[in-house]
C-alpha cells in the first residue's frame, strides 16, 4: 500500500511537471506570435503614415482625380478604424483577423488605384517628392510582405504544437486562452495572372 502511495504520487508529480512544461511552451510560443504580430502591425502602421504625404504630394497636380483621393483617405481610416476595434481580440478571433486582413486590402487596392491613376501626370512623376514616398511606399510593402510571411511561420510553430498531443489537451483544459492561431491568405484572384495589354 505504501508503494502504490509513492507511485501515485510520483505520476501526479511527473504529470504535473509535463503539464507546466507543456504550459510554459504554448506560452513561449503563444508570445511569439505575439511578437510576430506587433511587427505586422508596424509594417501596416508605417504605410498608414506614408498615406497622408502621398495624397497631399498627388493633391498638388492640377486636375487630380478627387475620387481617387478620396477613396486612398477612405480606405486608410477604415483600415485604422479596424486596427483600432480589433485589439487584441484579432489573433484569437477568426472573424476579427478577417476584418483586419480586408481593411488592409483595401488600402493597397486603393493605392494601387492611386499609382496607376499618377500614371497620366508625367509632372507628377517626375517630382522628387512623389518619386521618394513612391519608393518608400514600395519598401513598405515589401516589409509587409515579409513581415506576414515571418507571423504564418509563427503561426504554424504555434500551432503545430498546440494540436499535438498530448499538448492539445492541456491547451483545451485552458479554454480559449490557447487557441489556434489563424494564417495570412492569399488576396482573392491571386491566383490568376493579370493580363498586359500594349
Amino acid at each position: 500500500m505504501k508503494w502504490l502511495g509513492i507511485g501515485l504520487l510520483a505520476g501526479a508529480v511527473i504529470l504535473g511537471l509535463v503539464g507546466a512544461g507543456t504550459y510554459n511552451e504554448l506560452n513561449r510560443l503563444d508570445q511569439g506570435v505575439q511578437a510576430q504580430w506587433g511587427q505586422v502591425e508596424n509594417a501596416y502602421q508605417r504605410r498608414t503614415d506614408l498615406v497622408p504625404n502621398l495624397v497631399e504630394t498627388v493633391k498638388g497636380a492640377a486636375n487630380f482625380e478627387q475620387n481617387t483621393l478620396a477613396a486612398v483617405t477612405e480606405a486608410r481610416a477604415k483600415a485604422g478604424q479596424v486596427t483600432v476595434q480589433a485589439g487584441r481580440d484579432v489573433l484569437d478571433n477568426p472573424e476579427s483577423f478577417r476584418r483586419f486582413e480586408q481593411a488592409q486590402q483595401n488600402l493597397s487596392s486603393a493605392l494601387s488605384r492611386l499609382l496607376v491613376t499618377v500614371e497620366r501626370y508625367p509632372e507628377l512623376k517626375a517630382t522628387q517628392a512623389f518619386r521618394d514616398l513612391q519608393a518608400q511606399l514600395e519598401g513598405t510593402e515589401n516589409r509587409i510582405s515579409v513581415e506576414r510571411m515571418r507571423f504564418n511561420q509563427a503561426a504554424q510553430a504555434y500551432n503545430t504544437r498546440r494540436n499535438s498531443f498530448p499538448t492539445v489537451m492541456i491547451a483545451g483544459f485552458f479554454g480559449s486562452r490557447f487557441s489556434e492561431k489563424q494564417y495570412f491568405r492569399a488576396q482573392p484572384g491571386s491566383d490568376v495572372a493579370p493580363r498586359v495589354k500594349f
